[in-house]
């Protein structure tokens, strides 16, 4: 489905890519045509049948598991990052089309969805003990969107997705959980033999994602301003790292550093250098022994590896990314800062992700009220008037 928009004396097609299957949210992409509206017409028109597709073969009635596989996959993959690609791929390899993939498309009824969600909640994954309602409903939210892109192409009356319960559920996210500084501190302390260790250092004293850390380069860090530009991650793609773009638009920013974490940065990279190990402007900034980049599972297990042998609450690596904003934001640094800090897109994400995870917050702000409104010495509130006669 394509549309045109005028802008002054510029015309743009739009096309419209249907639901993303884990967001929910609409897809629509720009075409910028030029001043000609015949032009902007025909370049519909091409859209618009290119979008079509091809009817399903003759000879039967198509499977639901080879409509998702040989037509809707195949489109996400050139519309998606490789990571959401890949896990769409997985999801649909491992869960959906050995429940359901044998269907034909025209005879999937709203019960084939509920029992695979029930099958999948209660019997799923690899224990066999069950899936997270938050991955039954991303699996939820792959069909709906094949089943809408049958609809669009006139193989279906209707998607029978929105008549399923999974839809109805609603999906929390787990609680964070975040150390205290002194925890901070004792981690680094104990983590300060650790050949990586300026990676810990460095994920402590920013927040920076896991994908972030390991898909830096040192063409990134500049001495002078002592800051680092975040323009890229670092991510695994079926069990191989994969170099993609940054999470979102606001994600790439410049993360001011303090002197330490610049002096110990300086030092690593000086140490590469003695160990005769590639430390150029466009060389990966942490590599391994063999001077490869990083792959990012080993810094999770390098991170949970120190924590289980310390004494330390257990927390998951990201987890750091959480401690590092509460931390800024008790110690009263303003909200604005730490959102640029941490490359979110809006001041309130981070009041609503962060704020709640130090306790104590709101007990200070009860002093600090109570302290600030002092009753007179000596005054006694007003007698009550005297009704008025009726």
């Amino acid at each position: 489905m394509t549309y045109i928009v005028q802008r002054k004396d510029r015309f743009y097609v739009v096309a419209y890519d249907g639901l993303d299957p884990l967001t929910g949210k609409e897809r629509r992409r720009w075409h910028p045509v030029g001043n000609n509206r015949i032009e902007a017409e025909a370049v519909a028109a091409q859209l618009d049948a290119t979008h079509a597709g091809s009817p399903p073969p003759r000879g039967g009635p198509i499977e639901f598991g080879a409509f998702l596989t040989e037509t809707w996959l195949p489109q996400k993959r050139r519309q998606v990052r490789a990571t959401t690609a890949y896990r769409y791929a997985w999801f649909i390899q491992h869960s959906v089309n050995p429940a359901i993939g044998h269907v034909p498309l025209r005879r999937l009824r709203a019960d084939h969805l509920d029992t695979l969600y029930e099958c999948l909640a209660t019997t799923g994954g690899k224990d066999s003990t069950g899936l997270a309602h938050k991955t039954v409903h991303e699996v939820h939210m792959i069909i709906r969107a094949v089943l809408e892109l049958a609809v669009l192409r006139g193989l279906l009356d209707r998607n029978v997705a929105h008549a399923t319960i999974a839809r109805r559920r609603r999906v929390t996210k787990s609680a964070a959980r975040i150390w205290t500084p002194h925890e901070v501190g004792h981690f680094l302390h104990v983590a300060t033999t650790q050949r990586l260790y300026p990676a810990l250092h460095l994920t402590a004293h920013t927040g920076m994602r896991r994908g972030e850390i390991v898909g830096l380069k040192w063409g990134d860090l500049d001495n002078e301003r002592k800051r680092l530009s975040i323009s890229r991650t670092l991510q695994t793609v079926g069990g191989v790292p994969t170099e993609v773009g940054v999470k979102t638009r606001t994600s790439r920013r410049c993360v001011d550093l303090d002197t330490e974490t610049l002096n110990i940065l300086n030092r690593w990279q000086q140490r590469l250098h003695c160990d005769d190990l590639p430390h150029r402007d466009d060389d990966w900034m942490f590599c391994n022994t063999t001077g490869r980049h990083l792959n990012p599972e080993s810094i999770s297990q390098l991170f949970e590896r120190i924590v289980r042998n310390s004494e330390l609450p257990r927390i998951r690596f990201h987890d750091l990314r959480h401690t590092h904003a509460s931390i800024l934001l008790a110690s009263g640094t303003p909200i604005k800062v730490v959102t640029e800090r941490l490359g979110h897109a809006h001041p309130a994400f981070t009041i609503a992700t962060y704020q709640h995870l130090l306790p104590g917050m709101g007990a200070d702000a009860a002093d600090q009220f109570a302290a600030l409104v002092v009753p007179g010495a000596g005054r006694r509130l007003p007698a009550p008037s005297a009704d008025p006669d009726p």
